[in-house]
Formats: structure tokens, sequence, C-alpha cells
């Protein structure tokens, strides 16, 4: 028997301290390279995108990856790319911790056009209001400590 699995993730992470770094002459390099990463991990990547203090991934995880591992492998690796080909100067680092929220397959143009309209949806709301829409949206309990 082989594995089947269709989950739609919503990856959603920020800088560190949610610093506006990533300059928009540089983001398209940021998410080809991103986009390799999940290539490199069999995972399907239907648009990614983000301003300048956060990222939201639409993926499918092949079954074969766990969650955590791959965003971890994605902030270091994107980290050493930034660094070594002096992408974003005032880069810091991803923040510790991440949201990941999973969605109908139903739901895949809906999702792939908010990530695409991330620059004018930021022109209204604020990465944190975004964040906490997201987590009650999910049912997702958090302390408002950790959302600085």
């Amino acid at each position: 028997m082989s594995t089947y699995t269709q989950i739609l993730y919503q990856i959603v992470f920020s800088t560190k301290n949610r610093v506006p770094t990533l300059e928009v002459e540089n983001r398209k390099e940021l998410f080809k390279y991103i986009w390799g990463v999940l290539q490199n991990k069999k995972c399907h990547l239907y648009q990614i995108g983000g301003v300048e203090d956060h990222l939201h991934i639409i993926t499918h995880l092949h079954p074969s990856i766990a969650l955590a591992d791959l965003i971890k492998d994605i902030k270091l690796a994107s980290t050493e790319n930034i660094k070594e080909r002096n992408l974003f100067p005032k880069f810091n680092g991803w923040q510790n911790g991440y949201g990941a929220f999973t969605y109908s397959i139903k739901e895949k143009e809906n999702l792939i056009a908010y990530v695409k309209n991330q620059e004018a949806h930021h022109k209204i709301k604020t990465f944190k209001e975004e964040y906490i829409e997201l987590l009650n949206e999910h049912g997702i309990e958090f302390e408002e400590k950790y959302l600085l």
C-alpha cells in the first residue's frame, strides 16, 4: 500500500523581533531559494509571499517530511543564503516559532490569492492583527506576550 495525503498548509513566520528587513527588491530571490528548499524536500509549493517583516508559504508536505523539521530547514538555509549573498543587509534572523494552519484543498485558490495580495493587505492590517485573526480563525489559544 502507498501513502497518500492532501494536507494544505499555510506557514507563517516573521523576521526576528518583526524588524522590517526584507526589502522588496530582493524578496523574489529569497522566495526562489525557499522554493528550492521545498523542492529538495519533495514538497509542493503553491505560493510564497510576504512583506518586510514576515512570510507566508502555501505548500503540501511530502508524507515523509515533518513540519517542524521543514521549517527549521527553511529558516536555517535561508538565513545562510541571505547572509552569504547579502540579500538583506539588516536581516538578523527569523523569529522563534511559527504559525502553521491547515486547509482543505478546496481553499487553495483563495489562499494563493491571499498570499499574492500581501502588499495591499498590509496597507490596511498589521502583521500582528493578521496573525491574531489566523490564530482565532483556527481556534488556537495563544499568549499575547509571544506576539510582540
